[in-house]
């Protein structure tokens, strides 16, 4: 046996590879640590939570550096998130990287580290699949390649979903018995509020604000002509929300504000201090039981609108009705409704005085009336339907409106505009008016008597 033989049957007693054999290649796998707190609580200390789980992986991934793990330098590290959740900034940039293939193992402390739902876990680990990834636990071997490490792997997560679901039911039974006590949970604080050090502090000048409204609504009794309002103001909540239809009902139907703390549906007294007083509320209440439509009605009953779908500014915007109250007194108004819906913000006529513009149709309607011109247009239209018409008969007929107008109830003076009137146009230089010469017959008809069914008699009939 020659001296070279000897020496590799040596090597090879001794489990060395023989003189002239290659040593057997190592894979380098790129291992990258996740690590995870749900709160926020801690994270400022020098060495956290954060910290010792890195530490820990850290360790075991040097344990296994003879296999060829190496650590990558990027951390991915979440404080403050949920493990319920695959919306965490560091998680989603670990699984681009396994995406694009820097990572071969992927190493945490815990499994419920990485996700406590099943379901979401599942996902991850078909992504870990999908890319030749190995999931690794510290604290837990196994082995996401076997069946018997895929039957470990859902065992923990379901104790990890588990403990997930009665850490919640904990929580939620904390949030109902602080606000059984009254105390303030956290979430948005309404408007007229501001939280400090966990309690809620009336801000007096935004509590001004939703008296106002309250005290405006009981004055209107229409929610939409109070939203109206608020929202041609402008009116927005603390969060820049407009205090629109919608959001002036969450404001109304708000315990909050009479001090109360709710609770899945249930009141109980609260620690803050109320801003409406509880007769104010009641009254609101009292309004919002009565079904909306009788309370329009009735609105609209009080505020007749004798230009309502007739009138237009000068954007080509309609105009609608509201009104408002100061001292007990009615002010009514038409509005552009291109200023509040934000379409038209700049038009020149954004609101007029009703009684102003009502007035100044209706003596220009009567001023049409006597006018020689609509009365000839008026006998040629009506002389079409009604034989043995005259102008006189016209003439005679249109003079009545006069002494009668003063005296017609408002919805008969609404009926009569919207029978002569086709349109009204404000504009910055006056008011163009357009009458309906078929509602002028029409008219004719109705104040003189005369039906279809006259004859040509050549005689005027008397009223």
């Amino acid at each position: 046996m020659t001296t070279q033989l000897r020496k590799d049957r040596a090597s090879r007693e001794a489990g060395r590879p023989a003189t002239g054999q290659a040593r057997p290649v190592v894979r380098k796998l790129r291992c990258a640590v996740y690590t995870r707190k749900s709160s926020e609580e801690g994270l400022e200390m020098e060495f956290n939570s954060l910290d010792a789980q890195r530490e820990a992986c850290e360790a075991y991934v040097a344990s296994q550096r003879a296999e060829g793990w190496l650590l990558v330098p990027d951390r991915y590290d979440d404080g403050g998130f949920s493990g319920g959740t695959l919306e965490r900034p560091a998680l989603k940039r670990l699984l681009a990287d396994i995406e694009a293939g820097r990572i071969d193992v992927v190493v945490v402390y815990k499994i419920d580290r990485l996700s406590r739902a099943l379901m979401d876990f599942s996902r991850l680990v078909e992504v870990f699949d999908r890319h030749g990834v190995t999931f690794v636990s510290v604290t837990q071997s196994f082995n996401t390649t076997t069946s018997m490490g895929r039957l470990t792997l859902n065992v923990l997560l379901s104790f990890a979903q588990f403990e997930r679901e009665v850490i919640g039911e904990r929580i939620r039974d904390k949030v109902a018995a602080s606000r059984k006590k009254g105390m303030w949970m956290g979430g948005w604080a309404p408007l007229g509020y501001e939280v400090k050090e966990r309690k809620l502090v009336v801000v007096k000048e935004d509590a001004e604000r939703v008296r106002a409204i309250f005290k405006r609504f009981v004055q209107l009794g229409s929610a939409t002509a109070v939203a109206k309002e608020l929202v041609a103001r402008g009116e927005r909540n603390k969060y820049g929300q407009l205090l629109d239809k919608g959001a002036l009902y969450r404001l109304l139907n708000n315990r909050v504000y009479i001090g109360e703390a709710v609770h899945k549906g249930t009141s109980y007294p609260g620690e803050h201090v109320a801003i409406i007083d509880r007769g104010l509320w009641d009254k609101v209440h009292a309004i919002m039981k009565e079904s909306p439509r009788k309370r329009g009605a009735r609105n609209r009953a009080q505020t007749p609108a004798l230009l309502k779908g007739l009138i237009f500014g000068p954007t080509g915007c309609a105009m609608t009705p509201t009104h408002t109250r100061k001292a007990g007194k009615l002010y009514r108004y038409y509005v552009s409704t291109g200023v509040f819906r934000g379409s038209h913000p700049d038009c020149p006529v954004q609101r007029i005085p009703a009684a102003e513009i009502e007035i100044a149709v209706v003596e220009q309607v009567r001023v049409l009336l006597r006018s020689p011109e609509i009365i000839v247009r008026t006998w040629h239209v009506a002389r079409r339907s009604l034989d043995g018409l005259s102008e006189a008969d016209i003439r005679e007929t249109l003079e009545r409106l006069d002494p009668l107008w003063d005296e017609l109830f408002p919805a008969e003076q609404a009926r009569i505009v919207q029978l002569l009137v086709e349109r009204v146009d404000v504009g910055t230089n006056g008011v163009d008016i357009r009458l309906r010469t078929q509602g002028l017959t029409s008219l004719v008809a109705d104040l003189g008597g005369i039906g279809p069914d006259r004859k040509s008699t050549g005689n005027r009939k008397a009223a």
